[in-house]
Formats: structure tokens, sequence, C-alpha cells
């Protein structure tokens, strides 16, 4: 009697070990697809952040490759406006030479 009785138990107990682990298995699954999404967003995330963050980059980069130009060709002006008066003045102080050396 002992072994009949024991032989349902034992089956129900097989039955009910075996429900828990396809319902542990399930959700095994379902939290291992989650971490799929969460790593996968994470990384489309950072892989906009990072776009992002060159197209910025590069944008600075032309705006103050412009300014550099722009300081350059000022530069540039200056520096030939200066030497067109320093040859203004050396021809002045020759002009002048030649003149006092006239005079003696």
């Amino acid at each position: 009697m002992r072994k009949s009785f024991l032989a349902p138990v034992a089956l129900l107990a097989l039955m009910g070990a075996s429900a828990c682990s396809e319902k542990a298995s399930d959700n095994l699954e379902n939290a291992g697809a989650a971490i799929g999404d969460d790593v996968s967003n994470s990384l489309d995330n950072a892989g906009a952040r990072i776009d992002a963050g060159l197209n910025h980059a590069g944008e600075a980069i032309d705006r103050n490759t412009d300014r550099m130009g722009t300081a350059i060709d000022n530069a540039s002006r200056d520096a030939d406006r200066k030497a067109n008066e320093a040859r203004q003045d050396v021809g002045s102080a020759m002009e002048r030479a030649g003149n006092d050396i006239r005079k003696d």
C-alpha cells in the first residue's frame, strides 16, 4: 500500500518539477531577451551620441578653419601694407640723403 501511494505522489512531484523547470526556462529566456534588447539599445544610443559628437567636432573645425583663414588673410594684408610703408620710408630717407649730399 505504501508503494501504491508513493508512486502517484512521486509522479505528481515529477510533473510539478517539470512544469517549474519549463516556467523557469521561459523566464530565463525572457530575461535573456530583455538583456539582449537593453544591450542593443545601449549600443545604438552610444553610436548615435558618438556620431553627434563627431558631427559637432567637424562643424567646430570648419568654423575655426574659416576664422583662421580670415585671420591669415588679414595678417597678410597688414604685412603688405607695412612693407609698402617701409619701402616708402626707405625711399624718402634715401631721397633726403641724396638731397643732403647735393647741398654739400
